[in-house]
């Protein structure tokens, strides 16, 4: 076969996530796991080639392959692989392996459709299915250092590319225009285009622009920013607008690599930018520095939370901050890995505590309506003592 231009995830990240599941599910009482989604197929077995992941509490784990065979061989250190002519040979085969079906199975519940989960039970008629997403979720929260090293291979490229676009940003380029060209210079430098999002009604794209009174714009994204879009039927992120001189411009870019994504977001601005809107973009930055300050082991989400807000009020931007006031956006972070929004989420009610190797994309913004949007989105790591950007990209304003 033709050399694999890939290099596999190393067979020890392999089996000590499989192990980390196994201790969570005999915790929980599930004997087996069920994997169907993409991301986490990949994650567990190094593969997203067209397969079914079967982890059992005392057995080896089966890979279940559809198609294609040969790549999933070169892909993964997985040492149980199947061919598959349709999913429906998938139980008869654990019986034969086993001699029994699992007593308790596990489903990603939060991404399996209704239509498949009920297919799934008549697959396997003795089983009980039990939801395993919290499971997946506390696996993949925290990040391995070889994780770590993925996703500076990706900041990197959004350095690269915020500086492209620094030198290549013009008055008279559409919004949508000037995305596509940043976007297809980034993909000389490997990024794959397409960002996963976790749930169904969140999509990712990389071509998130605001400028000027576009950043304005309140609109049906769950974010304090939302923008035009490209039409009623994509009503978010960049449109039709022309960038114009001396205008605020916020640019939100999420890069994926091998993988593994990074998301962040800098202010620009073609000559000069008035005070209201560098006051903003400053303090956007100073709430993110506050912020990382914040974020050690042990600390609450909540905690982190209000202590953005906390940091709003100082600086006399409250009402502006995170959406208007009747939008307001509930997080200030949101985890990021083989997803560009996964789980954990800082958000205003959430007491659950920081932990070393997870990892958070963290968006202070502004939207001051019908004028302009500001704001800094950075990715920051949680090590065992405190935290450090893995962001590459100056958090700074980018005068071009």
């Amino acid at each position: 076969m033709t050399t694999y231009p890939f290099d596999p995830t190393p067979e020890a990240q392999i089996a000590s996530r499989i192990n980390a599941a196994r201790k969570k599910m005999a915790a929980q009482h599930i004997n087996a796991l069920f994997l169907t989604h993409k991301p986490d197929i990949f994650y567990f077995s190094g593969t997203a080639q067209d397969c079914y992941l079967y982890i059992q509490q005392d057995q080896e784990p089966i890979l279940f392959v559809k198609r294609y065979l040969p790549r999933v061989l070169q892909e993964t250190s997985l040492i149980q692989i199947e061919p598959i002519e349709s999913i429906k040979n998938i139980p008869q085969l654990i019986e034969l392996k086993f001699n029994r079906l699992p007593k308790s199975c596990g489903l990603a519940f939060d991404v399996v459709p209704v239509r498949d989960f009920n297919f799934y039970k008549k697959l396997f008629k003795s089983s009980n299915w039990v939801d395993c997403s919290p499971i997946i979720d506390s696996c993949r929260q925290i990040k391995s250092p070889w994780e770590i090293s993925q996703m500076e291979k990706a900041a990197r490229v959004s350095r690269q590319t915020y500086a492209w676009m620094q030198k290549n940003i013009k008055p008279g380029i559409s919004e949508m225009e000037f995305c596509g060209m940043f976007e297809a210079f980034s993909r000389t430098l490997g990024h794959s285009g397409k960002l996963l999002t976790r749930h169904y009604r969140l999509e990712g794209f990389p071509f998130h622009l605001m400028s000027g009174t576009n950043g304005g714009l309140p609109g049906a994204l769950d974010s304090p920013v939302c923008g035009t879009g490209t039409s009623n039927a994509y009503p978010y992120g960049a449109g039709p607008k022309l960038l114009k001189e001396n205008e605020p411009i916020l640019i939100d870019f999420g890069t994926v690599l091998n993988g593994y994504h990074m998301d962040e977001s800098r202010m620009f601005v073609m000559g000069k930018m008035d005070q209201k809107a560098l006051d903003a973009s400053n303090a956007s930055i100073e709430i993110l520095h506050r912020t990382m300050e914040k974020m050690v082991p042990g600390i609450p989400f909540s905690e982190i939370f209000n202590t953005a807000v906390a940091s709003s009020k100082t600086l006399h931007l409250e009402e502006q901050f995170l959406g208007l006031p009747d939008l307001k956006s509930k997080f200030i972070g949101h985890g990021i890995g083989l997803e560009l929004v996964e789980a954990p989420i800082i958000a205003k009610e959430r007491k659950t505590c920081l932990e070393p190797g997870m990892v958070f994309a963290v968006e202070p913004k502004f939207i001051f309506k019908d004028q302009f949007a500001a704001g800094i989105e950075s990715v920051i790591y949680i090590t065992e003592q405190n935290s450090r950007f893995l962001s590459l990209t100056e958090n700074k304003i980018f005068f071009c």
